[in-house]
């Protein structure tokens, strides 16, 4: 059940009512983590990592991402300095974000993800793109839903 305070608009808010599929996005230079999340039990696993080089490979993956699930509501982590201040990768997740939302025509939550990163990345020399993306989503759960993530 979605918090009272939740600032998503109507139209999005009715589609969450539903089981619904929700992807998250750790966007970065040269990798994308990608995470999934259900509505009904607030599950979330990682995904896929997107290594990219070149813009035509990074939307032809997003794309196959998206028609494959369908999200009613894409999250995309923005990150910022320890004080909250933009960094030099904030605009770049904001553009990516609103990408997202042009191509797609879906709603695009952001998520301060300033540690998403920091809390999976300790003990691991592995890339850890698609469980950053799984924290995103589980803090935007956290932050919008009543009962608890899993």
């Amino acid at each position: 059940m979605l918090k009272e305070n939740s600032s998503l608009p109507q139209k999005v808010i009715e589609k969450l009512s539903e089981d619904s599929i929700i992807l998250a996005f750790d966007y970065g230079l040269a990798r994308i983590g990608v995470a999934i999340g259900n509505t009904v039990v607030k599950d979330t696993r990682p995904l896929t990592i997107i290594h990219w080089k070149k813009n035509q490979e990074k939307w032809k993956q997003i794309t196959q991402i998206m028609e494959d699930w369908k999200p009613a509501l894409v999250v995309v982590g923005v990150p910022r300095h320890k004080d909250g201040a933009p960094n030099s990768m904030t605009p770049v997740c904001e553009n990516f974000a609103n990408q997202i939302n042009g191509r797609f025509n879906v709603y695009v939550a952001r998520v301060d993800e300033r540690f998403s990163s920091v809390e999976v990345e300790e003990g691991t020399d592995d890339y850890i793109d698609d469980l950053a993306a799984q924290v995103i989503l589980e803090q935007w759960f956290r932050e919008n839903f009543i009962d608890n993530v899993n």
